[in-house]
């Protein structure tokens, strides 16, 4: 069975027709070929797949696709700056919390959410926004360290 959807994606309007069991996570990677929300444990536990729906940090995982009817949603994708990293991404490769890579886009996403509410959180409050995205690779430090440098320089 199919349903009808409209929704933005980084500023961009969608019209579509989909599965009524698809998952935003999938709408976005299949569908409008967003790769980089990333599927990681497919429950919501590991924060792979994170990105901002009407300003609060999601697992995409978890969302189907009709409930983002009318909804804004940002990817890592809509980080970049007229063509270039954001600052907040070009901090996280200056302070080394990119390894494998693959928690990034959802620890990016995390940290936006947290930052369009808090432009000035404590780092108790960045532990918390990062609380549900797991990383295996960074211990979390350079992230910490990535984010405060953004804020110092925002």
């Amino acid at each position: 069975m199919l349903i009808h959807i409209k929704f933005n994606v980084n500023g961009k309007h969608y019209d579509i027709k989909t599965d009524t069991n698809k998952r935003l996570l999938d709408v976005l990677r299949d569908d409008l070929r967003l790769t980089g929300t990333k599927e990681g444990c497919s429950v919501g536990e590991c924060g792979a797949c994170t990105v901002i729906i009407n300003g609060e940090a999601v697992n995409s995982c978890m969302v189907l696709a009709g409930q983002i009817n009318g909804k804004n949603i940002i990817t890592v994708e809509g980080l970049e700056e007229n063509g270039e990293l954001s600052l907040l991404q070009k901090n996280f490769l200056k302070h080394g919390a990119v390894q494998c890579g693959f928690c990034t886009p959802g620890m990016l996403m995390s940290i936006k959410a947290l930052m369009d509410k808090n432009p000035n959180p404590t780092d108790d409050e960045i532990k918390d926004a990062i609380a549900g995205n797991l990383c295996r690779c960074t211990g979390y430090k350079q992230i910490i360290d990535a984010t405060r440098e953004t804020i110092k320089s925002s």
